[in-house]
């Protein structure tokens, strides 16, 4: 599937909760039809694909690192992260990772669950993640 360049428009969603499941790859396994809704895809286009799909390209790769670092470990993850939708647009979530695991402890998938983020949590992360994307540009 081909990525959407980016539009600088922010998709604004005001309710709902997206939730989604994936391997242990970030393969999606389940995507809710909020997700659906809010990333302009439907659930047959988003199952089986890498969750980086919804990635936009302003979030630094470091975040991204702590993220898989922290779940991997079997530890939950939560923060703020700029999505990309399919038809360009972009729309913040805060976001809460967790693992999914088996009866043996073992760790077999995450599931995510995101809300809108408030403008003061954007507000807070902008400069953050743009520092952090500058210093990986170098």
């Amino acid at each position: 599937m081909i990525r959407p360049d980016p539009i600088d428009q922010e998709f604004k969603f005001q309710d709902g909760l997206i939730v989604s499941s994936t391997d242990l790859k970030g393969i999606i396994t389940y995507a809710n039809r909020t997700f659906c809704k809010i990333a302009g895809y439907t659930k047959q286009e988003l199952t089986g694909k890498n969750h980086n799909i919804v990635r936009h390209p302003d979030m630094p790769k470091a975040a991204f690192k702590e993220l898989w670092d922290m779940i991997k470990a079997g530890k939950e993850w939560t923060g703020i992260v700029k999505n990309l939708r399919k038809d360009g647009l972009y729309y913040w979530v805060y976001s809460h990772i967790t693992p999914i695991m088996n009866d043996n402890g073992e760790i077999v998938g995450y599931t995510a669950a995101r809300r809108p983020a408030t403008q003061a949590e954007i507000d807070e992360v902008i400069p953050v993640y743009k520092a952090l994307v500058e210093e990986e540009n170098k």
